[in-house]
C-alpha cells in the first residue's frame, strides 16, 4: 500500500521567480532559507512523488466551465506555459508523471463519489512552476498535480476542501502500489491579484491563519477561517489557502511555520509551513 510521508505548504507567488530581489533581503533570505529546508525535509522523507494541490488560474478551463478539481494524468509534465516563461523568469522545466496512480486518483475518487476531471495535457502558471522551482528543481521527484477551483463562483467552502482532503488521504493510501507520497499546497497568503487592493497585504489576517496551523486544532480552524473572511483578506487570492486546507486533512498536530514574510513587493503574503505527523 502506499504511503503518505511528508506535508507541505508554500506560497506561489510569481514575484518569487519572476521579480524576486524586489522585496528586501531579509525577505529574500527568509525565503530562500525556508523553501531550502522544506527541499531538505522531502530529501530526508524519500517521496517517489509529489501530489502537488494548487490552483488554476483559468489557464486550463474556461470560465463558464470550471471543475471543482482537475488531476494531471500525463507521464511528463513541461511548464511554464509560454505565456508565463518571461513573466516568471524561469527556463522550460520536465519532470516526470505518474499516470497509474493519477489515472488510480480519478478512478478511485469516482468509487468514492468523488467526481475528478483530468487532463492529458495541462499547462501551468506559477501554481506549479513556483514551488516546482524551489523544491523539485532537478525532477528528482515525480509529480501528480492537482488543481482546483478557488476562483469561479461557488467556490467550494473550506469544510468541502477538508473533506476532499479527508477522501484524497484514503484514494492515495488505498493505492495498491508502495508509492512513497509527499502533498504539497501551493498558494495564498493574503493577495488580490488585479483588483483595488492589489498592493496590499492583510498581515494580521496572515499571522492569524498561521497561529491557527501552528496550534493544530483542525475543527477550530475549519470553524473560524470561513471563506468570507478569506475573501476580505483578499478577494480572488487568499481562497487558494483552500489548498492548505486540503492537505491539512492529511495532518495531525501542529504545524512547523518556516517563514513569514508580509512581502507587498511579491504581491502576496508570502509563507512556508511543513506539518510534523501525518493522520493515521
Amino acid at each position: 500500500m502506499a504511503q503518505i510521508v511528508a506535508a507541505m505548504a508554500m506560497t506561489h507567488s510569481p514575484g518569487l521567480t519572476g521579480w524576486f530581489t524586489r522585496a528586501s533581503q531579509e525577505y529574500q533570505q527568509l525565503a530562500l532559507q525556508a523553501t531550502a529546508e522544506m527541499r531538505r525535509r522531502l530529501e530526508a522523507a524519500r517521496p517517489d512523488v509529489l501530489v502537488m494541490f494548487s490552483n488554476d488560474h483559468l489557464l486550463n478551463w474556461p470560465i463558464n466551465n470550471t471543475p471543482e478539481y482537475t488531476v494531471g494524468i500525463a507521464d511528463e509534465h513541461v511548464g511554464p506555459a509560454e505565456w508565463f516563461d518571461e513573466w516568471l523568469a524561469m527556463e522550460k522545466y520536465r519532470v516526470a508523471g505518474h499516470s497509474a496512480l493519477a489515472r488510480w486518483i480519478v478512478n478511485d475518487g469516482a468509487r468514492r463519489g468523488l467526481a475528478l476531471a483530468y487532463l492529458r495535457q495541462m499547462q501551468y502558471d506559477d501554481g506549479i512552476s513556483v514551488p516546482t522551482h524551489y523544491l523539485n528543481p532537478d525532477a528528482q521527484f515525480r509529480l501528480i498535480p492537482v488543481t482546483m477551483n478557488c476562483t469561479v463562483p461557488p467556490i467550494p467552502t473550506p469544510e468541502r476542501a477538508y473533506r476532499v482532503g479527508t477522501l484524497m488521504r484514503e484514494i492515495l493510501r488505498a493505492h495498491p502500489g508502495n508509492e512513497r507520497i509527499a502533498v504539497i499546497a501551493t498558494g495564498g497568503l493574503s493577495h488580490e491579484p488585479g483588483g483595488p487592493r492589489y498592493f496590499w497585504v492583510d498581515e494580521e489576517f496572515d499571522r492569524w491563519f498561521l497561529d491557527l496551523l501552528k496550534r493544530g486544532d483542525h475543527e477550530a480552524l475549519l470553524r473560524e477561517c470561513t471563506l468570507e473572511r478569506m475573501e476580505a483578506a483578499g478577494s480572488g487570492g487568499t481562497a487558494e489557502l483552500l489548498a492548505w486546507v486540503l492537505v491539512l486533512a492529511f495532518t495531525q498536530g501542529p504545524a512547523d511555520v518556516l517563514a513569514y514574510m508580509p512581502a507587498v513587493a511579491w504581491r502576496s503574503g508570502t509563507g512556508m509551513v511543513v506539518w510534523n505527523e501525518m493522520a493515521k
